[in-house]
């Protein structure tokens, strides 16, 4: 057999070896390998527990879960790893430039009075920008972490901006996230704001995470727009008798305590249809 001449062979392999470098590489930070189709939504109907205050040992009808970025993934089950995408943790502030802080009207910093946490300014593309630099890394920390999915928190923080934020500023921000959960190999979830899942596939987005959809007869919304795929989560045993009554063969829905904590607490609470 004659052999290749080596003045094809030679650039021929340069040009595969230059085309696998750049591959491997993210142009937004995201881990190299991570981009096509190699993520997974939640799987449907095998349990879920929603322990972001605190992780413990999941009973053993539990298939999903979702903890803190900063915990460890349960072995063996799909691990969706929230992050805090939207607002600035209480704690962290000091630790975000200021004029990535809300600031009202009158120069005040918007806060969600239920958390006490300072919404983010998405309202702009380069603040949008600069916000997602600076989330990515957690996402990518939840990738490396061995988490399957993540959920961002607060898509519907635009609600409570007053007036300074609207929805076309959280889709775009959404988006930045999901291709940055995508490109590090996971499954991008909503986290509720019904008003906008019908735009959940147009923005890449793969399921959602449902709080009290049961309490306010949202859960229909959430599973034509994801096609069931949607876990719910309960604060009251009105909600998850509603939940379970509508939607308990469909949907994996849990009650929990509103604080979210771990066994020993004197508040924990965990149920199941």
């Amino acid at each position: 057999m004659a052999s290749r001449d080596t003045n094809v062979l030679i650039p021929a392999l340069i040009t595969v070896l230059l085309s696998s470098l750049v591959a491997g590489c993210s142009p937004d930070g995201g881990k190299a390998g991570g981009s096509g189709d190699n993520w997974s939504p939640p799987p449907r109907h095998t349990g879920f527990d929603y322990q972001i205050g605190g992780a413990y040992p999941p009973a053993k009808d539990v298939g999903v879960v979702s903890r803190d970025r900063a915990a460890h993934p349960a072995p063996g089950l799909y691990n969706i790893c929230y992050v805090n995408a939207f607002h600035a943790q209480p704690d962290e502030r000091d630790d975000w430039p200021a004029d990535l802080l809300l600031h009202d009207r009158n120069g005040r910093i918007v806060i969600d009075r239920d958390w006490d946490e300072p919404l983010l300014d998405i309202g702009t593309a380069k603040k949008r920008e600069r916000v997602a630099a600076r989330v990515g890394p957690w996402i990518d920390g939840c990738a490396d972490n061995g988490f399957d999915a993540v959920e961002p928190d607060n898509y519907d923080s635009y609600t409570r901006a007053k007036g300074l934020l609207n929805a076309q500023d959280a889709k775009a921000f959404m988006s930045l996230l999901v291709r940055r959960a995508h490109r590090n190999g996971l499954a991008a979830g909503q986290k509720n704001t019904a008003e906008l899942a019908s735009s959940g596939h147009e923005l890449g987005v793969d399921f959602a995470v449902a709080e009290e959809c049961g309490a306010y007869d949202e859960c229909g919304v959430y599973a034509k727009a994801f096609d069931d795929r949607v876990v719910v989560i309960e604060y009251t045993d009105t909600g998850l008798r509603k939940a379970c009554r509508a939607f308990g063969e469909r949907l994996d829905i849990v009650r929990r305590d509103h604080d979210v904590t771990a066994p020993g607490s004197n508040g924990y609470v965990r149920r199941t249809c």
